[in-house]
């Protein structure tokens, strides 16, 4: 099997790494913006470890650093670790042979020894290699219920980034460049509407948005609060 092979079909980097989760659209802590920018130029060999609950942007910030690495030049590999959950080894075989590698939810695999040593392994390789590697998770290194103190040595030794949740105006804003990067209106009255009353965690308002986004090209509708209503009224 081909490295290729083993990293899947090689899509188009619009497919790989939405519009909506690139570096141009985060929205507040730009310390951890600027972190993650000089990490995906090769500028920071450090191994980053972001964390943060849900809705605080770590999924974005890695989609949006193999993004601009994949722009410059340079091969990413991001991947799920909760895809991995119990054939981590199979999963992550090859992985480093990228010049950035971005490991979402750690925590799914806390716990299993297998994986967890497979991590620890991959984790070797990469810093060996001289490859970029960060590493996102809910919880630091010292709270997850890792099995194996080795890799919990590792990720401690990672530079930690702190991401929090955004508040209501950063929530909006989110949805307000959404909207402008595809054409649409959206009132400042339905914006403050949609997140009295609704999921205020970032990937549902992404998929509620996806949703609006449809009924209001199929409409031809402004998002106004009397279109949400009609849209969103029986949740």
């Amino acid at each position: 099997m081909t490295q290729q092979d083993r990293l899947g079909p090689q899509l188009p980097l619009a497919l790989r790494y939405p519009p909506e989760q690139r570096f141009e659209a985060w929205v507040g802590a730009p310390l951890a913006l600027a972190r993650l920018q000089a990490f995906a130029n090769g500028e920071s060999l450090d191994a980053l470890y972001l964390q943060g609950g849900n809705g605080s942007g770590k999924t974005h910030l890695l989609l949006a650093a193999c993004a601009a690495a994949e722009a410059a030049g340079r091969r990413a590999n991001y991947l799920s670790l909760a895809r991995a959950h119990g054939h981590a080894r199979d999963a992550l075989q090859g992985v480093e042979q990228t010049d950035l590698v971005a490991l979402d939810d750690l925590d799914a695999i806390a716990g299993h020894r297998e994986d967890e040593v497979a991590l620890f392994d991959l984790h070797n390789r990469v810093r060996d290699a001289g490859v970029g590697l960060v590493y996102a998770a809910r919880d630091v290194p010292a709270a997850l219920p890792l099995v194996l103190p080795d890799l919990r040595s590792r990720l401690a030794q990672c530079s930690l980034v702190a991401l929090r949740a955004l508040d209501d105006d950063g929530r909006a804003e989110v949805l307000r460049q959404r909207a402008a990067s595809r054409g649409l209106v959206f009132d400042e009255a339905a914006l403050e509407w949609l997140l009295r009353r609704h999921s205020r965690d970032l990937s549902d308002l992404g998929a509620l948005f996806e949703r609006l986004d449809r009924a209001s090209l199929a409409a031809q509708r402004r998002l106004t609060v009397p279109f949400l209503r009609q849209v969103l009224g029986a949740d």
